[in-house]
């Protein structure tokens, strides 16, 4: 493996010291070059733009952009980069989401360290990886059979919002003003009060509690997160 070249990779992921263990994880295994490291979700899809690595480690609970969303995005504009979803979360939705989104693996946080290289290692070569607690989603990415309540406003009512709707309700959710919401996307407030309408409208949603409780049910934002700000 000493003359293969490294696989780069970008860590995504809010906790600093978590990033610094998995850096350390992948330094010490050897293979791996860690090129960046994101804090946001917003920060992951910009530095992926500029640094391009292999694959991109991806938590689901980011603060502005939302792992979900930036994995979305990092696929539709970079199909050749792999992303390995790394999260607390082990239910179903959550995996069969990531899974149509293009993610090439899921990892859970309680999986052994050893485990996460084998996973980058798995998916830089062109191979799915879903660790072993959890396996592989079991309706296929192109189902269109009914899902249960949970699974169908993650992947039905969201699929409705485009990404920039996405980012303004997760932006609202985290406790934002409209004012800190432009600042923060380099838009308008005007814009995002149309982006905001437009949520609500197509959500049927009418006040900023319910857009709140939405973004907390569907995996958007954390209750902690929201918590925290406010």
């Amino acid at each position: 493996m000493n003359d293969a070249p490294l696989i780069t990779v970008l860590l995504a992921e809010d906790h600093e010291i978590v990033r610094e263990g998995l850096r350390k994880l992948l330094e010490d295994e050897g293979g791996f070059d860690v090129v960046g490291e994101a804090a946001t979700g917003r920060d992951a899809v910009t530095l992926t733009a500029k640094l391009r690595p292999a694959v991109v480690v991806m938590d689901i609970a980011m603060p502005l952009l939302n792992g979900l969303e930036a994995t979305r995005q990092i696929r539709r504009a970079f199909p050749e980069i792999k992303v390995l979803v790394l999260s607390a979360h082990s239910d179903d939705a959550y995996i069969e989401q990531v899974a149509a989104l293009g993610a090439a693996g899921y990892l859970i946080k309680q999986t052994s360290s050893h485990v996460l290289s084998k996973a980058i290692l798995a998916v830089y070569g062109g191979a799915e990886f879903f660790c072993p607690a959890i396996g592989k989603p079991k309706p296929s990415r192109n189902s269109n059979s009914k899902s249960p309540a949970q699974r169908g406003a993650l992947k039905n009512e969201r699929n409705r919002l485009s990404s920039r709707e996405v980012e303004v309700l997760q932006l609202i959710a985290e406790g934002m003003a409209n004012k800190q919401v432009a600042a923060e996307l380099d838009i308008s407030v005007k814009t995002v009060e149309k982006h905001r309408q437009r949520v609500m409208e197509k959500l049927k949603i009418h006040d900023t509690a319910g857009l709140i409780r939405y973004a907390i049910t569907t995996g958007i934002i954390e209750n902690s997160v929201q918590l925290k700000i406010t």
